[in-house]
């Protein structure tokens, strides 16, 4: 993917102080999921170019997410997405913070600027590239391609190269393309964690709030609702009837009409409760406990001597006390109980010395870099001696009739994982933490897809 941004300020070539790219030299700088290189196609007093060319490993994205066909097979490394973003960020930081030791005047005086990006994906069409951009002041000029130039009869592609040209400053034109690139990644947010949503939206705040298109754009990185977002969405939005709570309520209420009919958490739930008892696990930590489910179960069994529910949704955690609080259950039974809120991806000294951790149906809402934090925190750092992690199992999907071809059971998911990426995924973390693992179904299995659930449990 290529973004070039162009100026005939004069002389031209002050575009490297602003860049803090040097126009005489090429560099590369390495990615997570790649490498970016800046070059200067053209550097005289006239007119000035600075190319940003960000290269993506497919390969690497396919093994963090275990290797299948059309992980392989995609458009992610030619299109301008969400990766483009996390490399403004990360090659331009000082100029999309409006920095410049050399340059601090001009830094902060409009010139005109040219961004051109090859190319760019708009299902929607050319129509959003303009509601996007024009409502900032941009001259908008897109250049549609061919399916296929040898098959003219396909009709056209998805795909655009988009050329933008204001007179602006560079930090403005870096945080409206930082911003809104994203809002064109079908895909939401491959790489885009939490940290990274919070820091696009953080750029947006001096000028979302009176674009028109102020509802789509931040309602497109809702559809990827995570719990650290969600408050600075609806700052963003800031409307009193917009209620992100009761928005990812709603996406769970969805899953629930897939999966209730079924009984898939019950199964779940039954299925975890056995396998504690099985292993003698009277210590038990409920990681993203949500509303308590498994919380409720193991509080009213007296085998259990501690039962403690994490959350980072302080949402969640109300629901949960409230449901928990009417339970039966003798005064001197309480005591046994704790709820505390706290992200999964970070180390946290209140998560040690459980018998058991259990991690229900949590996972696949994690975004893969913070995935493998998770992985340090519950197996490195807190090392329960027992292990309990349920997901679903994607290729039961087929047998579900309420959910469309092709979509996940919630909009939150970031993945669902196949049986055998699931389990090469927890025989690896059992290499790499000294832990045993074995695999049990959770509900009726089929001989062909298997069961609706998959459950690893580690042995320490």
């Amino acid at each position: 993917m290529l973004l070039t941004i162009s100026t005939t300020h004069q002389p031209a070539t002050e575009l490297g102080y602003l860049l803090h790219k040097h126009p005489d030299l090429c560099q590369s700088f390495t990615l997570p999921f790649g490498q970016a290189h800046v070059f200067y196609p053209e550097a005289d007093t006239q007119r000035c170019t600075a190319a940003l060319l960000v290269e993506v490993n497919p390969v690497k994205l396919a093994r963090r997410r275990g290797s299948t066909t059309e992980q392989y097979l995609s458009d992610r490394p030619y299109v301008a997405s969400s990766f483009l973003s996390v490399a403004i960020a990360q090659v331009f930081n000082t100029a999309l913070a409006g920095r410049s030791q050399e340059r601090l005047q001009l830094a902060q005086t409009p010139i005109p600027l040219v961004a051109r990006l090859s190319v760019v994906p708009c299902r929607e069409g050319e129509g959003l590239l303009r509601q996007l951009f024009e409502p900032l002041g941009y001259f908008v000029s897109t250049t549609g391609h061919l399916l296929d130039e040898n098959f003219p009869e396909w009709g056209q592609s998805d795909y655009y190269t988009v050329e933008l040209q204001h007179t602006l400053t560079l930090a403005e034109l870096l945080s409206h393309l930082y911003v809104l690139i994203p809002v064109l990644d079908e895909h939401k947010y491959n790489w885009i964690n939490d940290e990274e949503v919070e820091k696009l939206l953080r750029h947006g705040e001096s000028w979302l709030n009176t674009h028109p298109a102020r509802k789509q754009i931040i309602k497109s990185y809702f559809q990827r609702p995570t719990y650290l977002t969600r408050p600075t969405l609806a700052r963003l939005l800031q409307e009193e009837n917009f209620d992100p709570d009761q928005a990812q309520e709603k996406y769970t209420q969805q899953e629930a009409a897939i999966e209730t009919p079924l009984h898939f958490n019950e199964h779940r739930i039954n299925a975890v409760v056995a396998t504690l008892k099985h292993y003698g696990a009277k210590r038990v930590i409920d990681l993203g406990c949500g509303q308590g489910d498994l919380l409720t179960v193991l509080l009213k069994d007296s085998f259990f001597e501690q039962v403690t529910g994490v959350d980072v949704s302080s949402y969640s955690l109300k629901l949960a006390r409230e449901r928990l609080d009417r339970l039966p259950l003798p005064r001197n039974q309480w005591n046994r109980l704790q709820l505390i809120q706290g992200a999964l991806s970070y180390q946290d000294e209140r998560f040690h010395g459980y018998d058991a951790a259990t991690v229900i149906e949590v996972i696949e809402h994690l975004d893969l870099p913070r995935l493998e934090a998770f992985e340090r925190v519950l197996f490195e750092f807190a090392k329960p001696k027992i292990v309990i992690i349920t997901t679903p199992n994607i290729e039961y999907n087929i047998k579900l009739k309420n959910l469309a071809p092709g979509k996940l059971r919630h909009q939150d998911h970031r993945f669902e994982w196949t049986r055998a990426e699931f389990q090469t995924w927890a025989e690896r973390i059992g290499q790499r933490f000294g832990y045993t693992v074995e695999f049990q179904a959770i509900g009726e299995e089929d001989s062909e897809v298997g069961s609706p659930t998959q459950m690893a449990i580690w042995l320490g």
